[in-house]
């Protein structure tokens, strides 16, 4: 078998090519294949669902009844809302807190700076347990409030470790001109440090959105009250657990089969982050790798 050089670098011939294009093919269609039954079984017509057993590939026709079901004012979109809302106010807050928290770390004149680095660190290698966090919750008043979803997670250990290995790459010129210039660490924080920050504040954003988006098990351990469940708490109960829903959770008299009102469900849960996604995928590798590389 010859191997051609291109540039210095040899290249495998064409039948390991080949060989490698079908095996990438064979991966891309396990990963492919059951989003597109997930799909088409949400949109596929009762009759065809009915008689594939509960997984269409191809639909015959486009049937949208299960979202109309899922939208009819009932669990579904309560927990929509409910998702929506712990995923934009929580990513803020925790954006906030944590910007806030690694940049007075990455400071070296904080003087507190280093116990409060070793209390991050303790944090991020040793949990407290379910337990004490589920007491420290009661304590505090959160049981069955909405905050309960976002104030125990609002900081994680790792993304204030990566911004504060940011802050501290970026240049000291800058921040030493304007203090030159009479600004204050607020407003270096807000007009010089941020601005710069874009690719790293994507990318934190990021995992601050899709844990507070894919989040069920803070739902379940501190709500009671079914009205305040987020999205995917709803998934865990009615596609996970197989529970069937009815005309009362829904809020409509029309029921879909119950396999095209769960793929609709997954459907709705995993939209909203494939839609943000491709906006901040730029931003991803250098953000990572900026702010893990030094520091």
């Amino acid at each position: 078998m010859s191997t051609r050089i291109v540039q210095g670098v040899p290249m495998p011939g064409w039948p390991m090519r080949i060989f490698k294009g079908l095996v990438l093919l064979v991966f891309c269609a396990v990963v492919i294949v059951p989003f597109v039954g997930v799909i088409s079984t949400s949109v596929a017509p009762n009759k065809q669902i009915n008689e594939s057993g509960g997984l269409v590939l191809l639909p015959k026709s486009i049937n949208f009844g299960a979202y109309e079901s899922l939208f009819a004012g009932g669990v579904v979109t309560r927990a929509l809302f409910v998702s929506i809302f712990v995923t934009i106010v929580g990513t803020l807050l925790s954006l906030t807190v944590s910007c806030l928290l690694a940049y007075a770390l990455s400071r070296p004149g904080f003087v507190a700076g280093r116990p409060i680095l070793l209390v991050v660190l303790f944090s991020m290698l040793f949990s407290p347990g379910i337990i004490p966090l589920y007491l420290t919750v009661k304590g505090v008043g959160l049981l069955d409030s909405i905050w309960a979803l976002i104030v125990p997670t609002m900081i994680s250990a790792f993304n204030v470790v990566v911004l504060r290995a940011f802050f501290m790459n970026l240049p000291n010129e800058l921040t030493e001109s304007a203090r030159i210039d009479g600004a204050g660490e607020l407003k270096t924080f807000t007009n010089i440090v941020l601005p710069l920050s874009k690719a790293v504040l994507s990318v934190i954003g990021l995992f601050y959105a899709v844990a507070y988006w894919n989040a069920f098990f803070s739902a379940l351990l501190y709500l009671n009250d079914s009205k305040l469940w987020p999205l995917q708490l709803v998934l865990r109960t009615y596609v996970i657990n197989d529970t069937q829903l009815g005309s009362a959770e829904l809020g409509t008299e029309l029921l879909p089969p119950q396999a095209s009102i769960q793929m609709a469900i997954l459907v709705v849960s995993i939209v909203p982050i494939l839609v943000i996604y491709p906006f901040l995928q730029r931003h991803f590798a250098k953000g990572v790798l900026t702010g893990a590389v030094k520091g």
